[in-house]
């Protein structure tokens, strides 16, 4: 029986967290997970102290770029040393919360401004990245999604050019990355996705085949003529 009570304490003192979302730069709210407090309130990141405050209003503050907003913890232009486990105790209560912080960079190579016809791929990195999470791209002109974190250009094409899109969601978090592309050249009419010089070049060639044609076919019959 008092084996059954004691974990009955241990659980009562302390609550189920939640897992919070955040881009490098951003800012976030932490919910402590009660609305109000008796006694006192207690923020720790991991180990570190970052804010106290009892029912007089008396309070204490760390070092960190945060803030109380009532029971909530604000973090202000959030870094990636910021990750991790965040705690609040409100009169004793323990609500264990996380924090996964993601850094976003979207790139393209061999670089932003492209040529018609060429090759170019595009990337989206996520560092921090919880399991959960899903990394899409959204290219301009269109609200369809590439269902992957590397998107294959080839050949650059003329609807390439705009505003491009990292997508990242983590379950009810939706974070975005914009990637700017300009797509130089002029574009290409000509039939079979051949450039308009190569069929120039096949046309004069088709031309000389047809003209020799012509000449062989001639002196072949001032041969025959000679011959009679």
């Amino acid at each position: 029986f008092t084996v059954i009570v004691f974990f009955s304490v241990l659980g009562a003192l302390s609550a189920a967290g939640e897992d919070f979302f955040a881009k490098v730069g951003q800012k976030v709210t932490l919910n402590c997970g009660v609305s109000s407090y008796r006694r006192s309130l207690t923020w720790y990141h991991i180990n570190d102290f970052l804010h106290s405050v009892d029912q007089s209003g008396f309070t204490l503050k760390g070092t960190r770029r945060s803030v109380l907003r009532q029971t909530n913890l604000e973090i202000s232009s959030v870094k990636e040393t910021d990750a991790g486990q965040f705690t609040c105790f409100a009169d004793g209560t323990r609500h264990n919360h996380s924090l996964v912080v993601l850094s976003v960079l979207a790139s393209v190579k061999p670089s932003a401004v492209l040529e018609l016809n060429n090759e170019a791929r595009l990337r989206c990195e996520v560092k921090g990245q919880h399991q959960g999470c899903e990394v899409k791209w959204r290219s301009p002109n269109t609200y369809s999604l590439t269902n992957t974190s590397t998107v294959q250009l080839k050949p650059v094409k003329t609807s390439h050019n705009g505003a491009w899109e990292c997508i990242i969601t983590c379950g009810r978090n939706t974070f975005s990355e914009p990637l700017a592309i300009t797509v130089q050249g002029t574009a290409n009419d000509c039939p079979l996705g051949l450039s308009c010089s190569m069929w120039f070049a096949i046309g004069v060639c088709c031309q000389f085949g047809m003209l020799l044609i012509v000449c062989v076919t001639v002196l072949c019959k001032r041969s025959s003529n000679i011959y009679v």
